[in-house]
This record gives C-alpha cells, structure tokens and sequence, in this order.
C-alpha cells in the first residue's frame, strides 16, 4: 500500500509548480522595485511567539496550531503565519538590517488545524510584506499601491479593496467597553465561541462568519466613530492617499483581523460574491507586536499577507502541460547516443531545454515522443549525414527540414533561447 500524503497537504506537480514559480518571482521582482528584500525564517518557532503575538483568545492559538514538545522538553509551534517570525527576526538582527524603514519580504508554506477546502488547505502558502520604522501614513499607501499593482499584474480583475481602522491604545478600550456592552445585549443570539470571546476580545465577534452571529450584531457600533484625534487623521489621510494613487476602495467598519497585534489601519482585497472565503489578501498596521515580543524599543509596522493557493485558484488553470521542449535529438544508431547526449548537456548549459530518448528505440517512435514533447526543432543523427559531418534539423510546425553542419545545427539551436 502506498503512504497517503497528510489530509489537508497538497502536492504540487507540473505544470502547476511552474506557475507557482512564475508567481513567486514576479511578486519578488515586484517587491524589489518597492525596494522590500527577500527574507526566509524558519518553518519552526517556539510557540510562545505565536500565543503572544496572535493572541491566546484567537481560533489560530486555541483550535489549529500545529504544536508538540520536542525530546528536550521545549514546546514548538509550526509557524501558522508569518509576521510575528519576521518581527523576531528583525529584532534579534536589527543591527544587520539598517536604519529605518526596513522593508521585508518573504514566500513560504503555513500550518494550521482547519478543515480543508478548496482553497484553504492545512498546509498552505503565503506572499507577504513587512515595512517596520514609520508610524506615517505614506507607509500604508506605498504598501496598499505595491500589493494592489502586483494583484493587477498576475491577472486578477474584480478584485475590490476595503479598509477600516481599528484604532489604538488611546481610543481602542472605549470602543472595547461599547462594543461588550452591545454584545451583551445580544448575548444569547451569539453562539458558544463568540459568547466567551465577548469579555477576552469583543472585536473578535464581528469577524465570525456564522450567520446568526453577523445577524445579531448588524447594527454594532462602528469603530470609525470611536477614534480619537490622531487615529482619525491617519485614516482620512489613508483615504486621500489611495484615491492620489488612482486605486479604488470601500470603507468597511465590520472588517476586523484575526490577529491581536493589528493597529489603526487594516484592510482586505476580496472578490465580490465569493462568500465567507472572497478574500484573497489582507494585512494591515500592527505598531506594537514588536514589544509585544520583548522588543525594548516601539517599531511601527505595516504588512500584509496573499494566500497563494486561494490566488491561483482565481486565477485559472492558466495554460497547460508546461514549458515545452525546444529541441529534440533522435538517434538513428545507439552508436549515435554519446554525441546526442553530449549536445543535449551543451545545451542546457546555454539555457536552451532539450531532450532525446536514452532506450534506443526506432526512430518512428522517437519522432513521436519528440511530438508530444513539443519540441521546436528535431535534429536528427543518420548514417548518411554522418559521413559528410552533419545532421537533419526538421522544424515541427512546418514540416520543413534540411542538411547542416552539426556546429551550424548548434548555432541555431542555441539562437532559439534568444528568440523566447
């Protein structure tokens, strides 16, 4: 019997890693134009970082992390997300990464306990940003027109972003105290999760997706009347930034994240229609996870997530059975096969993907493995052509071929890698 692969962990075959590789590079070649450099953490961490900085009343910490205790008795998590590892790592090399800000990025797998389905696996994928060392709004705007341009540039269209602020220390309790008391009010529409999590996390109610919850606090108070002075203006100067940039949004007062350590600006892409899983990025500013984790000095960050596999998801299937082969060699003798297979290696080393047969079988069938491989070109190695000291390069879209030197058939197989 062949071992099964974990419920809810995917392998991910060609031609679908191809995509997935094209993905990954044109968000790092995005990022590096907003001048954010790649940072890789590791997939382990010690759970305490998550119940700090995610916070012990969330559904990540008490329901889906993947935690054990190691053979030394230390108790680690798989790392269910990817902020609070990059936050650590900047503050155990802060002197390594310059002066402020400092911009980070990153790609890599999560971990979390939940139910698969499509889209939502238990190991899934994340693109993420990090700008750590400005409290200014023009922060949150270069973050949102970075996330937003590489949304347009990988293909997705409808997507709509939404906004809202959540406040800080100064205004956030007052809104807690109005938020619970309303809650209260409603307390016996709730169900059991968000019952208890009226009195440790009040916010955390609005971002549960059972309907009879969303219907029994439709006419919450809003946190956008709740703000204090600096809060406020940090949001409206948000909003006109985004609107200079020429980048749509909607205000949203409901939307708050699953995550304890977000501040003031927060914000989501989502695709309208999709139901409870329409959100394909979300993010926002979490000024004080850093001393949360023990740093000694406050750092003012901002960031943002994408769910890999929910993107490709939307996105499409994209075009099928991979990057064909550019060249095919057949050899019309295994006496044939060392010259083929040292001109195949020559190639890869000029970048250009080739192919041939290693089991000496007839040329017929090599011709119809060079066919469904959908190589370019087909060079050919005959008895014939040898003796003069050159070989027979057929084109497969025309059906044309012709006698060349073995260095000119070179050439020209090479010059194929210019023509991409």
């Amino acid at each position: 019997m062949i071992v099964p692969s974990v419920r809810g962990m995917k392998d991910i075959l060609p031609p679908e890693s191809e995509r997935w590789s094209a993905l990954e590079s044109s968000f790092l070649a995005k990022a590096a134009a907003y001048g954010f450099l790649e940072i890789r953490t590791p997939v382990l961490e010690r759970t305490e970082l998550f119940a700090r900085a995610v916070g012990e009343s969330t559904d990540i910490v008490e329901k889906e992390m993947y935690s054990f205790t190691d053979r030394s008795g230390e108790s680690l998590t798989m790392r269910p997300e990817g902020t609070a590892p990059v936050v650590r790592a900047l503050l155990a090399h802060r002197a390594e990464l310059g002066e402020w800000p400092v911009r980070l990025c990153y790609t890599g797998p999560m971990f979390r306990h939940e139910r698969p389905q499509k889209g939502r696996l238990r190991q899934f994928h994340q693109l993420g940003a990090e700008m750590f060392g400005t409290d200014s709004p023009y922060a949150d705007v270069e973050v949102l027109a970075f996330l937003s341009g590489f949304l347009a540039e990988a293909g997705l269209d409808r997507v709509s972003l939404e906004i809202n602020s959540l406040g800080d220390a100064a205004c956030r309790p007052q809104y807690h105290q109005a938020l619970s008391d309303f809650l209260a009010s409603r307390e016996g529409l709730l169900c059991e999760d968000c019952r208890r999590r009226r009195t440790r996390n009040p916010l955390r109610v609005l971002d549960c997706k059972s309907e009879h919850c969303m219907e029994a606090t439709r006419d919450a108070p809003s946190i956008l009347d709740s703000l204090c002075e600096p809060c406020r203006l940090h949001f409206e100067f948000v909003e006109r930034g985004l609107a200079a940039a020429g980048i749509p949004f909607a205000r949203n007062p409901r939307m708050v994240r699953g995550l304890d350590y977000y501040r003031r600006t927060t914000f989501e892409f989502v695709i309208p229609g999709m139901g409870a899983q329409n959100t394909v990025a979300a993010g926002g500013r979490y000024d004080g996870l850093a001393e949360m984790l023990g740093g000694k000095e406050r750092v003012p960050a901002i960031g943002f997530a994408i769910g890999v596999e929910r993107l490709m998801l939307l996105l499409g299937e994209g075009e099928g059975g991979g990057r064909a082969v550019e060249a095919f060699f057949v050899a019309s003798s295994p006496r044939f096969l060392d010259e083929a297979f040292r001109r195949k290696m020559e190639l890869a080393g000029k970048g250009v993907r080739a192919d041939m047969d290693y089991e000496g079988r007839s040329v017929k069938a090599q011709f119809r493995r060079a066919d469904r491989s959908g190589a370019k070109v087909v060079v050919v190695f005959g008895e014939a052509e040898d003796a003069r000291g050159a070989v027979v390069v057929r084109d497969m879209a025309s059906g044309s071929q012709e006698e060349v030197s073995r260095d000119e058939a070179m050439r020209r197989l090479i010059g194929l890698k210019k023509e991409e």
